[in-house]
């Protein structure tokens, strides 16, 4: 984000983009007083967080069901459609968020003409562009972000990170550029342990480690093996293993049947994947992950698969993944 001028630092991926959320309404706000400016536009099959902004910004029933009705002024795109863009974002749009590459959403990569095209609808409009890298940032796609591929034309106004940021301690971010920072004055937003100086200092050391060029190298590295063998696996089973998705260590395999049997043989043998989207394993191994454990780890799935796709009934039954579950209601 050649634009980043300043951060607010808070404690979570949905606090980021609730600050997110909260800067693009005050933009709107600034720039057409009356109101009027005030609708946010996200994607189907994204995932932007749990409270109520995050939430209402994430168009999966499964998720807002429980807690509707969802905060009105949100309006729902279809990824990767270019041709909806103008009538989608209009004058009444004060934001655009979006995930360069959709994780829950079942590892779904942005093309760079549809965010260019986002880009230069929002300039045409005066909305604010937001890309959520809270999953697929800090060096998970073999760079620092995932955005960097981007001309800077098509550089986000405001860029929301969290997860890696802490490495496992709370602290999440939320980046904007000077045109935004002037929009949002002392009391407009706060939270009371955002920008603790334990987390602080524990996120710049983390920081120069997921800068490293050399981590980036080999992570793109590993993307590579992870590639070679899902070809062999998807030669395999071409009529299972219908598509791979993904960029450096943010990667998934689509399935034409239901990957729960995948998910338990896998877990029987040692080794966990999780599920996302329809049909998607997901695979987001450590950025750190040596290559002699990508194919341990790949070996274990050539197996499951093998028991699952040609021996199913010797998998005991299993309600798999509540997380990734259907809901009952």
């Amino acid at each position: 984000m050649y634009t980043a001028s300043k951060v607010f630092t808070c404690n979570s991926g949905t606090e980021a983009n609730e600050a997110a959320i909260k800067f693009a309404r005050k933009v709107g706000k600034t720039r057409t007083p009356s109101g009027d400016r005030h609708e946010i536009v996200s994607f189907h099959n994204s995932f932007h967080g749990r409270t109520m902004g995050a939430l209402s910004a994430t168009p999966n029933p499964k998720y807002q069901t429980p807690f509707s009705p969802m905060i009105p002024g949100f309006k729902y795109g279809t990824y990767n459609d270019e041709a909806s863009i103008d009538d989608l974002v209009n004058e009444k749009t004060c934001g655009v968020i979006v995930e360069p590459i959709q994780g829950e959403g079942g590892v779904n990569v942005a093309t760079s003409s549809f965010l260019q095209a986002l880009r230069a609808r929002c300039n045409e409009v005066g909305a604010v562009l937001i890309y959520d890298e809270i999953q697929c940032g800090l060096g998970r796609t073999g760079e620092l972000w995932a955005h960097q591929f981007l001309p800077q034309s098509a550089h986000p106004d405001i860029l929301t990170t969290a997860k890696a940021l802490g490495n496992g301690f709370p602290i999440g971010a939320t980046i904007v550029s000077e045109d935004v920072a002037q929009c949002v004055v002392t009391g407009d937003h706060g939270t009371t342990f955002g920008g603790n100086p334990l987390a602080c200092r524990l996120a710049h050391y983390i920081m120069s480690r997921l800068s490293d060029p050399e981590l980036h190298s080999s992570v793109r590295a590993m993307e590579q093996l992870f590639r070679q063998r899902f070809a062999k696996l998807q030669g395999t089973y071409p009529e299972h293993i219908t598509e791979i998705r993904g960029r450096g260590l943010i990667l998934g395999l689509q399935l034409a049947v239901d990957p729960t049997p995948v998910v338990t043989a896998a877990r029987e043998r040692g080794l966990l994947i999780i599920t996302c989207g329809k049909n998607t394993l997901r695979f987001v191994p450590p950025l750190i992950i040596s290559a002699d454990e990508v194919e341990e780890g790949l070996g274990i799935l050539e197996q499951a698969m093998a028991v699952a796709f040609e021996h199913p009934q010797k998998i005991a039954g299993t309600k798999g993944q509540q997380e990734m579950a259907p809901s009952g209601r």
